[in-house]
């Protein structure tokens, strides 16, 4: 495998900065310059045959929810996805029944554009990215996103040799659906003490309805026995969003006199929480001011219950199997149109993920959502 050429990547990846990657991105870098637009569908054509000889990709439905949704809006699509940052992929993570020639990036990255091509979001949010410079940004910008990115202060990936800097969060937009009002980077904090945990938060207003609309991701602290440290990254999150939202919604209703947005704007909130929904900082997004619920739990038949597994994977300790990544909305601002459902276990095979066929120990989280009536 690996053979083909790279026609995507070399046509593709501009001269980038060299700039070191372990400091926050400067401003100038998040601005995408004006280059030729590509054609999604011949670049998932080029993935396609790339990837021609790999075994064929997980089957998803998008399931939709009845009666959501103002059929007058076109939806705006949410991908939510952990893509597994290359140097921990093959250098920490210790996926004991993934062939290390299947996370190869020389062909693991087509399997991750592949998987975005597919959906082709509107919004997309992903964590673990060490490879935005190189291949996200420039690919992506050429398919008219515009995006944004903040590494981890203390990123694990610096630590693995041959590595391509840190890896962090992105958060990426079509700008022909929406304009950029503006965008704050967060290092979140534990006790008035910052951690390694970062988040990306933009005020967005949309083009279609002239609404304004707040997208946040983040990547929670990992593993058991850090359950605390994420509960408090999480109300230090909560906290932040609260005067984001708030102000920006002031701001909309003095340059626009909308009705009632001065209480606030929409909430988008997608991340991978690497928590259970039994944690604390589940509930604390769950019960918050903020009135988010979680999208997933609509895949459910009594529309109150996770999704079974969100990520699966078999390391040297076992198997591992949990829910751990999240949509979070406002339902009083937004509604859930369709959401993308799991692959069973017999889908995804007995060596779990990563694997030939899927790039990321986590599975991607893909919701259409339309505004609801301007509030009164």
């Amino acid at each position: 495998m690996g053979n083909s050429p790279n026609r995507l990547y070399s046509a593709l990846a501009p001269t980038l900065s060299s700039a070191p990657l372990s400091q926050h991105t400067p401003a100038k870098l998040d601005q995408e310059q004006d280059l030729d637009p590509a054609d999604p569908v011949e670049l998932l054509r080029e993935c396609e045959e790339v990837l021609r000889t790999r075994p064929a990709r997980l089957h998803r439905d998008l399931v939709c929810q009845n009666g959501s949704g103002d059929h007058r809006q076109q939806p705006i699509r949410v991908m939510q996805w952990n893509i597994l940052a290359q140097a921990l992929g093959e250098g920490m993570d210790s996926f004991v029944r993934c062939p290390l020639e299947a996370l190869k990036w020389n062909e693991r990255k087509y399997l991750i554009l592949e998987e975005i091509l597919t959906y082709q979001p509107d919004i997309l949010c992903l964590q673990e990215v060490d490879h935005y410079f190189d291949t996200f940004r420039p690919v992506l910008s050429r398919l008219g996103y515009h995006s944004s990115f903040c590494p981890k202060p203390w990123s694990p990936c610096l630590d693995v040799a041959n590595n391509n800097g840190p890896d962090g969060c992105a958060l990426f937009f079509r700008h022909k659906r929406f304009q950029l009002l503006g965008t704050i980077h967060l290092q979140l904090a534990a006790k008035m003490l910052e951690t390694n945990q970062v988040a990306i938060v933009s005020t967005l207003r949309c083009r279609a309805t002239g609404r304004a609309l707040c997208v946040a991701v983040t990547h929670l602290k990992a593993r058991s026995g850090w359950e605390r440290l994420r509960s408090a990254q999480g109300c230090d999150l909560l906290r932040n969003l609260q005067n984001i939202t708030q102000e920006a919604g002031r701001a909309a209703a003095a340059g626009q006199g909308e009705p009632g947005v001065g209480m606030g704007v929409p909430l988008l909130v997608c991340g991978d929480f690497n928590a259970e929904p039994s944690e604390e900082v589940y509930c604390h997004f769950a019960t918050s001011s903020l009135g988010l619920d979680s999208a997933y739990k609509r895949l459910s038949s009594d529309g109150q219950t996770e999704p079974p597994y969100t990520t699966w994977k078999i390391r040297p300790s076992g198997e591992s199997c949990h829910t751990l990544d999240y949509i979070w909305y406002s339902r009083q601002h937004l509604n859930v149109d369709t959401v993308l459902d799991f692959p069973t276990a017999e889908q995804i095979g007995p060596d779990r993920l990563p694997s030939y066929n899927y790039p990321s120990d986590h599975l991607s989280l893909v919701c259409d959502f339309s505004f609801c009536d301007s509030p009164e």
